[in-house]
């Protein structure tokens, strides 16, 4: 009898359960699932998504296997993502080691500045770079010219040989801090006795960041690499604000090529293609975090 009593009272609570995830699980189809599907199906056809689906099979897919411009859009993300990842690594790594050290002035100011470009949007990111790269009257000429580095006034955004790294800064900088806070909740679970007894057997700063911080930090430094790494990967509102994938498709990263062939070539079928690819990509990088992950455990 008490079973059976038991019983319903767990069918109860899953019932109500059910109820007030309901709500959130209908978003989750309703603005995921579903647009995903859309996605993956439009693949097939050309269409211009209201009066015209003309389905084509795997000629969408056959052609982006020699697409030579979509390869070239993906050279240009690995690029972006290999720099822009290395470089919010070595600058998390750098401060996130300073504000856990005992004798830093400062340390709530400094970590609260730190913090601060990861909560800005990324349009106003980008209005804000743009002024400092600013050929005219950016900061950034002003301080070299004043300095002497430069003769003429740089064109950052506007030359192809430097329109990228330009972009790469500005990705560093906007998503450093999200490390460095994940970097820094690892630095403080390290026992301290791990670093006096390294300091007593005779390692100088290197060795001890060598053989104890960073074993330390590894599970959350992985996890956190490939994160950022899937996030980068399919990176777009930054880069058009900042370029629009310009100058002369120097910064045409393949979320570019994407928007660009279904919004100013009108051809969402092929677009859907292509962002079908780069779904796959991700998945295949989710997969490895996951392994990689289970190694670490």
């Amino acid at each position: 009898m008490k079973g059976m009593i038991k019983h319903k009272g767990d069918l109860h609570q899953n019932r109500l359960g059910y109820a007030f995830t309901s709500p959130a699980f209908f978003v989750l189809v309703l603005m995921v699932v579903y647009p995903l599907i859309y996605g993956i199906v439009i693949s097939f056809f050309d269409t211009n998504l209201v009066n015209k689906f003309d389905f084509v099979g795997l000629k969408y897919y056959k052609r982006l296997i020699v697409d030579g411009t979509f390869y070239a859009s993906l050279g240009r993300t690995v690029v972006f993502t290999f720099f822009t990842v290395l470089g919010r690594a070595v600058l998390a790594i750098l401060f996130a080691n300073l504000l856990v050290m005992k004798n830093m002035p400062c340390k709530t100011l400094f970590r609260s500045i730190l913090v601060l470009p990861w909560f800005f949007p990324d349009v106003v990111v980008g209005i804000l770079w743009k002024w400092l790269y600013n050929a005219n009257y950016g900061l950034f000429n002003f301080i070299l010219r004043s300095l002497g580095l430069i003769d003429a006034p740089v064109e950052w955004l506007s030359n192809s040989s430097t329109a990228m790294w330009a972009v790469i800064m500005v990705a560093i900088w906007k998503g450093f801090p999200f490390m460095m806070v994940m970097l820094l909740a690892a630095l403080q679970t390290i026992s301290k006795d791990l670093y006096e007894a390294a300091e007593l057997d005779g390692c100088g700063i290197f060795q001890r960041f060598l053989h104890v911080t960073l074993p330390g930090i590894m599970p959350v430094l992985s996890t956190t690499l490939m994160l950022e790494v899937m996030w980068c990967f399919k990176h777009f509102t930054l880069i058009w604000n900042l370029t629009k994938g310009g100058p002369v498709d120097a910064t045409q990263v393949v979320s570019i090529d994407i928007y660009n062939t279904a919004f100013q070539y009108m051809r969402f079928g092929e677009s859907s293609t292509r962002a079908v690819f780069v779904f796959v990509i991700i998945i295949v990088l989710t997969v490895l975090q996951k392994k990689m992950k289970r190694k670490e455990d």
